[in-house]
């Protein structure tokens, strides 16, 4: 895989990126990321989720059904998407790693896009903390949320109370975070400004109406459906928990390597989940409604969103991405929330809406990754792609015109960092017929576990059959997978 680390490339001359292109080819883009969302949406086939106007977007856009992210967690997944570069070339595989120093002359979308003559403006969760100077305009969403991010009396008395309590004992740092941690969900009787998405929306609103000669991008990142699992009741009364099924394969896949497994502390940290062992069903169908209505809060953000681009006469020339930076477990595989390789976790909903609607209703089964979104909005606003980009663009997709030559298969990757004895990587690829993954230690390049699903016999992967494999289609998929990882 190429390393752009020591890369010699000025940011200035990254960007210089713009054309002669008049306006109408430079459309605003309107790029919104919805945190650790799955595909479990009405538009992909999930009839039992309340999303209508997710729904209104694809029905005016290309759904992809193969889309897949980078690695599946938050910041790796993130600096990859706005960077167009892999997480091996950011070197940023955990939430602590500050990409401006392992990668300080990478150009993101912001940066390419404010060069290019846009009016760029970010908020809600898009990095982490590396963002401010990113953008033209920087809108800072923390203060829109309470101390407590809970709403319920009960529940702020509580976690006031325990917080004092810890800095009579002097904690700090994680100690003083977990000791102060509320619970896993939360339904409060209130209405949507009173919750931070819904404050964002109404600035993201704004923003839209502000008065300029400059094309927008303007990236908005809801933080639900991430944990805690917090929503307005009324978005709760959507569903009906005894309707609620638990997953069938509530088990480790048969024969996979611990390597492959995640230990869902994050779920864990919370003050009602168990520090070992399960949840029990009741609980894990809480989680699950939770999870539901964070979607449709969510949901009903994007739709005011949407109308206010109509309401502007903005629709017509803007283009509209809706992302998502990787899936997440209920219950599946024994396991909740995301940090692995399997399907549910590393495959997320893309849908993109043209200006002209070309392609309305369409959807698409090319294997596309987040990676591919930095070129294809280039492409898409008759911008030079940075030679550091490491994606392709889909852009003939969104047009109708697939490439006889694009590719047949998405890559993927998780670091298991040990104290001793060499950090891990998988490298996964799923293809059309199931996923390969290798587990590899950086430090001896020895190959230490190897899986394979197949999603034709088993589209859930519950069932490792590598030993199934013939030696030479196991070294076939190897050698596939070499490929990738060299390009």
């Amino acid at each position: 895989m190429k390393n752009f680390l020591t890369a010699a490339i000025s940011i200035g001359l990254a960007l210089a990126c713009v054309t002669n292109a008049n306006a109408v080819d430079r459309p605003n883009i309107l790029f919104i990321g919805v945190d650790d969302l799955r595909p479990e949406l009405n538009c992909y086939g999930a009839s039992h989720m309340k999303t209508p106007n997710i729904d209104r977007l694809a029905s005016q856009g290309v759904r992809f059904e193969r889309a897949y992210c980078q690695q599946a967690v938050c910041l790796p997944s993130r600096i990859s998407l706005f960077t167009g570069m892999r997480p091996d070339s950011t070197g940023v595989h955990d939430l602590n790693t500050k990409f401006r120093k392992t990668i300080p002359n990478a150009a993101t979308m912001p940066q390419l896009f404010r060069s290019a003559g846009y009016r760029t403006v970010g908020m809600g969760k898009v990095y982490h903390d590396e963002q401010p100077q990113e953008w033209d305009n920087w809108i800072d969403t923390k203060e829109l949320a309470s101390d407590t991010e809970y709403h319920l009396d009960d529940i702020v008395a509580n976690l006031e109370k325990r917080e004092s309590e810890a800095n009579s004992q002097g904690l700090k740092g994680k100690m003083l975070r977990q000791y102060v941690k509320g619970p896993s969900t939360e339904a409060a009787d209130r209405p949507d400004i009173e919750f931070e998405d819904a404050a964002m929306t109404r600035l993201a609103i704004e923003q839209l109406k502000t008065d300029g000669d400059k094309p927008f991008f303007m990236t908005v990142g809801y933080h639900k459906p991430h944990l805690p699992l917090i929503a307005p009741q009324k978005y709760w009364d959507l569903y009906e928990r005894t309707d609620i099924r638990l997953p069938e394969n509530d088990f480790l896949p048969k024969g996979s390597p611990r390597l492959a497994h995640s230990t869902w502390g994050e779920l864990r940290a919370y003050s009602d989940i168990p520090k070992e062992g399960d949840v029990s069903n009741e609980k894990a169908k809480e989680i699950i409604h939770g999870y539901f209505a964070c979607i449709s809060f969510v949901d009903a953000q994007i739709g005011l969103l949407l109308n206010a681009l109509e309401s502007e006469g903005l629709d017509q020339n803007t283009v509209v991405v809706l992302w998502s930076d990787h899936g997440w477990k209920l219950g599946e595989h024994a396991m909740w929330c995301k940090h692995t390789n399997f399907e549910l976790d590393t495959r997320v909903p893309l849908i993109v809406r043209m200006p002209n609607h070309q392609q309305a209703g369409e959807s698409s089964d090319a294997m596309v990754e987040l990676v591919d979104l930095f070129p294809t909005l280039c492409e898409l606003t008759n911008s030079v792609t940075p030679k550091t980009c490491e994606g392709a663009s889909f852009a003939p997709i969104l047009r109708g015109q697939t490439p006889s030559n694009w590719r047949t298969h998405a890559l993927s990757q998780y670091k298991r960092s040990r104290k001793t004895g060499g950090d891990i990587v998988g490298y996964s690829i799923k293809f059309a017929g199931g996923r390969y993954t290798e587990w590899i230690n950086l430090d001896s390049r020895k190959r230490q576990a190897v899986e394979f699903y197949d999603h034709e016999t088993d589209p859930d992967e519950n069932n490792n059959a590598f030993d199934s494999l013939t030696e030479p289609q196991a070294s076939e998929y190897s050698q596939l997978l070499r490929r990738r990882l060299s390009e």
